[in-house]
């Protein structure tokens, strides 16, 4: 196997938009990491069996693993199962919404899980793994536009917005308490997508957004710092 083949860890793989950047990077020849939660058959277990046909032209190796991002635990023991593997790019993609509620009627429950699954649990994962990371490597984490305080001028996702803008100040604690660290920073945004999340009226299909997602990623790639961007390479304003 070539010595120069890369590997990406990707949090949150098994549908949608994680998938699509899963099977984007196989298609250009990376060995990726995907995980999927619990146990069950997901689309990222019927990519890695696809691998393994004699119509395989992705050029890339795909291990599944299980995680519960929102149990550290869980997250200590995949670092313990990748701790002889060296990472060129460690993504976390995850988000969940509960509706588009006031923030005054949101239940205490509700907030709890949100902000748990959308700022707390990526950055645990990112402090985790890091040490996993190359030197010259990537850390990244879905953002989303929606996530700009300075964007925000119609409301609405209450919710939404606070754990995205929460993660994203998270990302700068990190970022500033790692000043000297030589690793690429990314907030990704991959624009308003047709996925469960993004609802059916989205602009883009996951199809349009991922290969600028990873394009943008490749990119930055050897930027040390923390850059806030879009799927189209375009800084988006904090």
């Amino acid at each position: 196997m070539s010595e120069t083949r890369r590997t990406a860890l990707i949090v949150g793989a098994s549908r949608t938009l994680g998938l699509g950047i899963a099977a984007e990077y196989l298609r250009r020849g990376w060995d990726v990491i995907g995980t999927a939660r619990g146990t069950g058959r997901t689309g990222l277990h019927d990519l890695a069996a696809t691998l393994t046909s004699d119509t395989d032209t992705s050029g890339g190796r795909l291990t599944v693993e299980s995680l519960e991002m929102t149990d550290p635990y869980r997250i200590a023991a995949l670092r313990d199962r990748l701790a002889s593997r060296t990472l060129d790019l460690l993504f976390v993609n995850a988000a969940i919404t509960r509706g588009d509620l006031p923030i005054g009627e949101v239940p205490t429950d509700m907030f709890t899980e949100v902000m748990v699954t959308n700022a707390l649990s990526p950055m645990r994962v990112v402090e985790t793994l890091r040490p996993l990371v190359a030197p010259a490597g990537t850390i990244g984490v879905m953002s989303s536009d929606q996530g700009s305080v300075s964007l925000n001028t119609r409301g609405g996702q209450d919710l939404y917005r606070a754990s995205k803008s929460a993660l994203n100040q998270l990302m700068r604690c990190h970022a500033a308490r790692h000043a000297s660290d030589t690793r690429t920073l990314l907030l990704m945004d991959p624009g308003w997508v047709r996925t469960g999340l993004g609802g059916p009226e989205a602009d883009l299909s996951v199809e349009e957004s991922v290969p600028g997602v990873v394009e943008t990623m490749e990119a930055h790639r050897g930027k040390r710092g923390l850059h806030f961007v879009d799927y189209e390479g375009k800084a988006v304003p904090w």
